[in-house]
Parts: structure tokens; C-alpha cells; sequence
């Protein structure tokens, strides 16, 4: 007598079908297993989108995790959903979106591009003092 499957099981099967990298499949494993236990273990067929994006949005506001961070985890619950479940999820998820950081550029003053120039050599030394 066979054992039933659960539900991690056919996510396996799922992503070793698919050209998935075994790092992602590690990963995505790790977010579903972090959904489920984030709603006291019941089945993902009994939630939805709105206990998504409570996840989600628990991600960002008490994890503080990076934006990219939260896409993986969506991208792993989207997979879960539609690849394995066979539900297809409303795609306006509403969830408190984690923030990018900001990147300013790296701007050098004249007193500290001098340094800079003066060790360097050949024809990049020239150009730039000239200018």
C-alpha cells in the first residue's frame, strides 16, 4: 500500500519536468513551505489571493526583505498555483510591495578625481587630462 502524496511531492515532480535549475527548486520550496506555515497548515487549495498577499505583504513590512526577495516568493506561490494546482490566480495581487533601493551614482569631485588620475598611466591618463 502506497502512501498519498503530499503536497511538496508534485512541486518536485513539477519543477524536475520543467528546465528548473535545482536552486530554484530548493528555493521554491522553501517559500511554499513558508506559506503554508504562515497559515497554520492548511492546504493552499483552501486559500487564495487575499492570503497571499498577506504573506507577502508580511514579507515586506515585518521581514523587511528586499524587492527581489519578495518576487522570488511570489514567483514560487504563482508556480505552486497554476503549475501544480491547476488554479489560475486573480493577477491584480494587491500585496504591500517590498521597496527598491535607491541607487545614486558615484560622482567624484575635482579634489578627489585627481588622485585618481594622476595613478593612472597610458593613453586613459591622457585623454582625461585633457579634458
Amino acid at each position: 500500500m502506497t502512501s498519498p502524496k503530499k503536497l511538496l511531492d508534485p512541486v518536485r515532480e513539477t519543477i524536475r519536468r520543467k528546465p528548473y535549475s535545482p536552486s530554484t527548486e530548493k528555493t521554491y520550496l522553501l517559500w511554499i513551505k513558508r506559506f503554508i506555515f504562515f497559515h497554520p497548515k492548511r492546504h493552499p487549495l483552501k486559500r487564495g489571493e487575499r492570503e497571499i498577499e498577506a504573506f507577502l505583504s508580511s514579507r515586506a513590512v515585518e521581514r523587511n526583505v528586499a524587492a527581489a526577495t519578495q518576487n522570488q516568493a511570489f514567483n514560487a506561490l504563482l508556480f505552486l498555483y497554476r503549475a501544480v494546482l491547476g488554479k489560475q490566480l486573480n493577477p491584480s495581487i494587491d500585496a504591500v510591495r517590498a521597496k527598491r533601493p535607491r541607487r545614486l551614482p558615484t560622482v567624484l569631485s575635482r579634489q578627489e578625481a585627481h588622485p585618481v588620475i594622476d595613478v593612472m598611466s597610458g593613453t586613459s591618463q591622457l585623454i582625461v587630462k585633457l579634458l
